[in-house]
């Protein structure tokens, strides 16, 4: 019988890849540590857990984010349908409530009969290529000390890390509904309220930005830029560029009126429900590194949060990833001498192949999955189209010209340029995602040619 393929990792990626694997008659053997061996930041040991936002960004087509879930929903992605069974009231963007996606997702692969779930944790590489017929490492940004040395070694250079950063979660019934207004920026009035939002004048505003700068932090030192993702950031660090630099980010009140003035605030923050009845809403680009007691007393200065209960402090996190231009091909595919000369093929997926966001992750994790499903069965697979949104980041993280790399989502600064350049933002955008369309439509057919089935 044919070696099963060993999945390391039961985050969006892998839990993507041994569903789509399995789906195409393939054993998978996935390998998840927790919940023997804790992260830090994981609170379940469901698979597939959301530890940062609960926000999948933009459902647009017209945008980088919008065009990668067309993606995945027209290569039969699994992980993007839990997601829309388990959606949350957004706006415009892809929300869900956290706990029942990963139930769902757990309950899938659990129940999957080509699919065996091993809870332990996988400290070498090398010994586990030995008994698959493919790996795939997808253990995201908090691999184990033992897991990354053993990366390390077949990468033949030193992982690269950064510093990431989650926001805190507030119960809803702790919050002043008469200081609060619901309100969503940039949506049609079908999406009214999907977002709660807590203004601020100027004078509050600046009180709150003086304490917040001052307050303490969990890791006591100044962070190098190198060491944080910029896309990231914790609020205080902003903060720390100007004390206008959180309310043209992620404290901005444009699109905003509150309805108790009837003028924009001069800041405001927004919160987004964490879960499908609205009992708890996080607070939407305020992944932090302040010490707990200090989260209480600064971000209660935040108007109609002055008795907020918080379900979830926000948490800071050393995360690595593999230096992808001198390690990976754009399947995926670890390239290294070191990776060649081991029993199997090794591809990496996820956070870990230096990409960064939940449907980049999940995409990865598809992408995998094509690549080990074509080899075992002897066919090339498809080439991945660059002028689709995951195909244009893969051949930009994969570049051997870029230097100092740091991990990135899908974005129009990456993409192909369009043969007759557009000048109108808007109209180009929407070039870009009708040219994606055409030639996903095209890989999609090639891909059904292998007998992949997602």
């Amino acid at each position: 019988m044919e070696k099963p393929v060993s999945i390391v990792g039961g985050g969006l990626a892998g839990c993507e890849a041994a569903l789509s694997l399995a789906s195409s008659g393939h054993r998978v053997r996935l390998y998840e540590m927790r919940p023997d061996v804790p992260t830090g930041v994981h609170h379940t040991s469901d698979l597939a857990e959301l530890v940062c936002s609960n926000s999948l960004k933009s459902t647009k087509e017209d945008s980088a984010a919008g065009m990668l879930k067309v993606e995945l929903r027209e290569l039969g992605s699994h992980l993007y349908a839990a997601a829309l069974r388990n959606r949350v009231p957004a706006g415009g963007a892809l929300a869900v409530d956290r706990e029942r996606f990963a139930a769902d997702v757990t309950h899938e692969v659990d129940s999957h009969p080509l699919v065996d779930v091993v809870r332990e944790e996988v400290r070498d590489v090398s010994a586990l290529a030995d008994e698959s017929s493919a790996v795939i490492l997808a253990t995201g940004p908090l691999s184990s000390d033992a897991l990354a040395e053993s990366i390390e070694a077949i990468c033949g250079s030193e992982s690269l890390a950064f510093y990431d950063a989650a926001a805190p979660i507030v119960m809803a019934d702790s919050l002043d509904m008469d200081k609060v207004f619901r309100q969503s920026r940039y949506e049609d009035d079908a999406d009214a309220g999907d977002y709660l939002n807590a203004p601020f004048d100027k004078a509050q505003y600046e009180a709150f930005i003086e304490e917040l700068v001052a307050a303490r932090r969990v890791v006591a030192k100044e962070f190098e830029n190198a060491d944080l993702f910029q896309a990231c950031q914790p609020i205080e660090e902003i903060a720390r560029k100007g004390k206008d630099a959180p309310r043209f980010g992620p404290m901005k009140p444009v699109g905003l009126i509150d309805p108790t003035t009837g003028r924009r605030p001069w800041a405001a923050v927004q919160l987004r429900a964490e879960d499908a009845a609205g009992m708890s809403f996080n607070l939407v680009g305020f992944q932090t590194n302040l010490a707990f007691p200090e989260q209480e007393r600064v971000f209660r200065m935040i108007p109609g949060l002055e008795r907020a209960e918080f379900a979830r402090f926000g948490v800071m996190h050393r995360n690595t990833f593999v230096d992808a231009p001198r390690c990976l091909g754009v399947d995926g595919r670890m390239r290294t001498p070191a990776a060649q000369g081991l029993a199997c093929p090794v591809y990496v997926a996820g956070q870990l192949s230096g990409t960064e966001g939940y449907c980049e992750a999940i995409r990865s994790g598809l992408n995998a999955a094509v690549s080990v499903h074509c080899v075992l069965s002897g066919q090339h697979a498809p080439a991945l189209p660059v002028e689709t949104a995951f195909g244009a980041l893969m051949r930009h993280a994969t570049d051997p010209a870029n230097g100092d790399y740091q991990p990135m989502h899908v974005n129009f600064g990456v993409m192909e340029p369009l043969a007759t350049p557009i000048r109108n933002k808007r109209e180009r955008y929407r070039a870009y995602a009708e040219r994606g369309m055409r030639a996903l439509q095209e890989y999609k057919d090639a891909l059904k040619r292998t007998g992949f089935d997602a």
